[in-house]
């Protein structure tokens, strides 16, 4: 079989451009009009846009948004962020600072522009990160706090007299003490990190006017703990960005959201702001909580809030809950410990989500926005988050792995939202040298794991006091040496093929936000962090290789309307789970753990026939908390109730997962005979399955690395009549697929994909999507390359001469006869013009060459970043692929002049039809190898980098022959 052939081309069929309108519904028409070939503005990619405060043109934002227009973005986020400028002199906070009336116009032309151009702008709630306002000062009520302790030992019968002992950590010198306490040291619990306390010990202690005088006991060694609270005196991210200086809020309670508001009202919101902000459709955005202190995250509020949430004071359990420089310090025993954090860490996160996600969402909308977050950076559930945002965000940078998506996708899903956002592409040390084929790869996976919108980390502002060619970029330098990716934009010599691959983005996205989603499994998740790359059992590991998908729930999902059963299906109007697996908590020692109500709700799960699979012993479960009187025996007798249904199975051990699932009637949509490296994600609008598939890493670091899959895949279908499609995410076209095995319920074919690349297939009625209605026989084998309609005929098409034969579905074969064909040719020789961007302009180089090598063996180019324009004569009198091998970057091709469609750049491989004469192959780089010269230092430690087309290039003939399937 030829090479092109595993390379992806078996699912090809006809070729007539699809004019495909609106997303698909639920249960809506079929896609028409412009839908995949043409997506709407509200599914294109979007850019995080870096201000260096305000000290822009509001001319320039108006070009630029006019530049993104063009390129084919959706939208922007707007985000004062300038790491790169060390110097923070140049910079006027006080007149063109976060804010200030030169911020305000600038936003307010962004907007108007933005409306003229059918564009969102979305507004960050703050300079930079974390949430900040220069309304208030350290000691604000509305200020964020931390509680710090101070400790000083006892000796048995001895007494302290003096000041209650100060901070361990120095900070913000106003504090105030709360609380001081004495527990007797018990060695027996001590770890080795940690002090082990007796906790029948603690006891308080008096104090008066800052002042103890305490005697210990005769019976052990003693610890005196002083509580004290204070302000953290947090400022955002690389500031000041305002005067006077603004401070982080408290994010715990109702007083830290509503200062972000009132400072809204007051001076972000003119007249003009108001009002297009109505038309604009945007979103109030928050960036990742990094919430950084020294201490313990705290707010004054905690402990009434504790008592009310957990049912028992906090005071008692503060020794084992306090931190030093994020350690903990003091210990009683472990399985206590564990609990008392956990009751704190559980109170933190839901005052988090409801006083400042749930406050903040609410007020957003009544200003005409939403709300878009990062959930995560505390101890927070993450998971629960998304369901209270209206559109939740991960990242690529700090994301381990898959699973960290899952779990927002389970919020989002849950909750019936519709968008998982990603800020894209924010490589470490990558400034101006990743490639789109990197954040190709980068996303193809992500995707799979429920992301449908894409913010590319990012697009700078064109300049800044003291910025140097090519402009300002907000995180390079980053202090002095090469900072993050990237700044897209004009000022980078792929920008020019910008729209090829924005347009690749936004038929992903347009696909993945049809109808509704849909996954194999829900885990259920005791505890809801994400951004720890942490997976779920025998899924992540085993599952995911084998077809199966799942996402991560919390407990507070189970409480959603949408999280009931029907049909033995878990939210069977949204991701409609099959099976429900629960396992220890992982953040807490694997322990086998969840609450009562948790245990009820599975329990009424599990009556109403949705399969249960737990793993481990949880006969002897217990609640996650410090367990209140009988509370673990009511969990207990929940629990064996539930191991007495029919549709529950309880396994020891991770190996034996599957065949619980099979005894339970439980399969994937997704099927396939041996591990892959497939990902895929599933969508149902109606009668039409939408899946995406994707050849990618599910963990990092695979072993063996993810390498070309080629094999057979079978996809469930809705519609025992639905037929396949083949929807190129890069060109637009669509096609029906003629190979394939109607296997019952499902829809068996062949897919071959490169690392990193995806395709889209849906399964719906013949004539879907404006194609021909065709119901003639499909083909179900053939040993030609492949089989594809010509209008209404079959045809064959294979790159070498020879008899082939068909088996067609209603169980004829048929030969057919494709005569001569030429064989592949490399094509070495190629007139190469260079435009070579350099800080004083572009220069010209023209060179004939007569074998492909990098530039950067050329000595004219060796350091040359740019556009390359690859010209040669060939002779094609039939149909011919042009294969192009390695190319550095991005690359578009011409035949005798026409542009052909936009080439898949993880597999730049196009079919040229017929009669070309001459070939044309645009590639353009990035600037890195032209930065190690221009400013050697900062960029001079890069490596040159082998630019340009490297090839081989091979043009590839193949013929063609009609099937008789009369």
């Amino acid at each position: 079989m030829d090479d092109l052939t595993r390379r992806g081309f078996l699912l090809l069929g006809a070729t007539a451009t699809l004019a495909l309108t609106d997303s698909p519904a639920a249960a809506g028409p079929a896609p028409g009009a412009d839908w995949f070939a043409r997506p709407r503005r509200a599914v294109r990619p979007m850019v995080r846009w870096w201000w260096p405060d305000a000290h822009v043109d509001p001319a320039e934002i108006r070009r630029e948004v006019d530049q993104l227009a063009a390129a084919g973005f959706g939208g922007a986020e707007i985000a004062a962020v300038h790491h790169s400028i060390r110097d923070k002199s140049l910079l006027d906070p006080a007149g063109h600072g976060w804010g200030s009336p030169a911020w305000n116009a600038a936003v307010e032309a962004a907007l108007d522009q933005a409306a003229r151009r059918g564009l969102t702008i979305d507004l960050t709630i703050g300079p930079s990160w974390p949430a900040a306002v220069p309304t208030i000062t350290p000691e604000s009520e509305a200020a964020v706090k931390e509680l710090a302790y101070g400790s000083v030992t006892v000796a048995a019968g001895a007494t302290y007299a003096g000041e209650a002992p100060p901070p361990a950590v120095a900070g913000h010198p106003v504090r105030k003490l709360l609380l001081v306490q004495a527990a007797r040291i018990e060695p027996a619990n001590s770890t080795r990190d940690e002090t082990g306390l007796a906790p029948a010990s603690v006891v308080e202690v008096a104090v008066d006017g800052g002042r103890v005088s305490w005697t210990a006991p005769a019976d052990g060694e003693w610890v005196l703990i002083a509580y004290w609270e204070r302000g953290s005196g947090q400022r955002p991210e690389s500031g000041p960005h305002t005067a006077p200086e603004a401070y982080v809020v408290d994010h715990f309670s109702r007083a830290g959201t509503q200062a972000v508001i009132d400072y809204w009202e007051s001076t972000l919101l003119t007249p003009a702001v108001r009002r297009l902000l109505k038309r604009s459709g945007g979103a109030l955005f928050e960036d990742s909580i990094e919430i950084e202190t020294d201490a313990l995250p705290w707010t004054p509020g905690l402990p009434a809030e504790f008592k009310r949430r957990r049912g028992y004071d906090v005071a008692p359990f503060l020794p084992v809950i306090v931190l030093k420089e994020e350690d903990q310090v003091f210990a009683y025993d472990a399985a206590l410990t564990r609990h008392a954090r956990k009751d704190y860490w559980d109170t933190v996160s839901e005052l988090f989500n409801e006083h400042h996600f749930g406050m903040l969402r609410d007020w957003a909308h009544s200003i005409g926005l939403k709300l878009r977050a990062q959930p995560y950076g505390l101890r927070t559930d993450a998971i629960a988050g998304a369901a209270v945002l209206d559109v939740a965000e991960g990242e690529s940078l700090g994301f381990k792995n898959l699973d960290d998506y899952r779990c927002l996708a389970g919020g989002r899903d849950l909750a019936g939202r519709e968008v998982l956002s990603c800020e894209a592409g924010a490589y470490q040390g990558g400034a101006y040298t990743t490639t789109w084929k990197k954040l190709l790869r980068t996303m193809g996976g992500a995707y799979a794991a429920g992301l449908n919108q894409t913010v590319l980390h990012g697009f700078s502002y064109a300049d800044a006091p003291g910025a140097a060619w090519p402009g300002f970029a907000a995180f390079t330098p980053y202090n002095g040496t090469v900072g993050y990716a990237e700044s897209w934009g004009p000022r980078q010599p792929t920008w020019r093929h910008m729209a090829d691959i924005s347009g690749y983005f936004a038929r992903v996205h347009a696909v993945l936000r049809a109808g509704t989603p849909r996954a194999d499994v829900a885990v259920l998740r005791q505890t809801g962090y994400t951004k720890t790359g942490i997976g779920a059992g025998w899924f992540t590991a085993s599952g995911i290789p084998l077809g199966w998908t799942h996402q991560f729930l919390s407990a507070p999902l189970l409480d959603l309307p949408a999280a009931k059963v029907a049909g033995r299906r878990l939210a069977p109007d949204g991701p409609a789970y099959k099976a429900l697996f629960v396992e220890g908590d992982k953040f807490y020692a694997n322990e086998c753990t969840m609450t009562v109500d948790v245990a009820r709700r599975l329990l009424e799960y599990a009556e109403a026939g949705l399969p249960i699979v737990l793993l481990g012993d949880w006969r002897a479960a217990s609640v996650p908390g410090v367990a209140r009187d009988g509370e673990n025996e009511r969990l207990r007798t929940l629990i064996g109730a539930l191991l007495t249904g029919p549709s529950v199975r309880m396994v020891a051990a991770q190996a034996d997962v599957p065949a619980a699932l099979t005894a339970l009637g439980v399969r994937p949509d997704v099927r396939y005979a041996t591990a892959s490296t497939l990902l895929t994600a599933r969508r149902v609008a109606g009668d039409v399955d939408y899946y995406y598939l994707c050849n990618g890493k599910h963990v990092e670091n695979p072993k063996p690395p993810v390498a070309r899959i080629d094999h057979e895949v079978t996809l469930a279908r809705t519609s025992r009549d639905g037929v396949p499609y083949l929807l190129d995410p890069w060109t637009g076209r669509v096609q029906q697929v003629v190979h394939y095995v109607a296997d019952g319920d499902g829809i068996r074919l062949r897919v071959a994909l490169l690392p990193g690349e995806s395709m889209v297939v849906a399964i719906g009625r013949p004539g879907l999507f404006g194609t021909p209605a065709r119901t003639a026989p499909h083909v179900v084998a053939t040993d030609a390359d492949l089989v594809r309609y010509d209008g209404g005929t079959l045809v064959v098409r294979a790159s070498r001469a020879g008899t082939y034969t068909t088996t067609l579905s209603d169980g004829r074969t048929v030969t057919s006869v494709i005569g001569p064909v030429p064989e592949p040719v490399v094509l070495s020789s190629w007139r190469l013009e260079v435009e070579d961007w350099r800080p004083e302009g572009t220069i010209a180089h023209r060179l004939d060459l007569d074998r492909l090598t990098p530039w950067s063996v050329i000595p004219e180019l060796a350091d040359v970043s740019g556009i390359g324009r690859y010209t040669t004569d060939v002779h094609v009198e039939g149909g011919a692929y042009l294969d192009l091998g390695e190319v550095t970057d991005t690359c578009r091709v011409l035949v005798d002049g026409r542009r052909l469609d936009p080439v898949n750049q993880l597999n730049p491989v196009v079919d040229l039809g017929r009669g070309a004469r001459t070939l044309q192959v645009d590639v353009a780089t990035p600037l890195g190898n032209r930065l190690r010269v221009a400013d050697p230092a900062v960029y001079g430690g890069l490596a040159r980098q082998p630019y340009g087309l490297v090839g081989p290039v091979r043009l590839v003939p193949y013929g063609e022959a009609r099937v008789d399937a009369r």
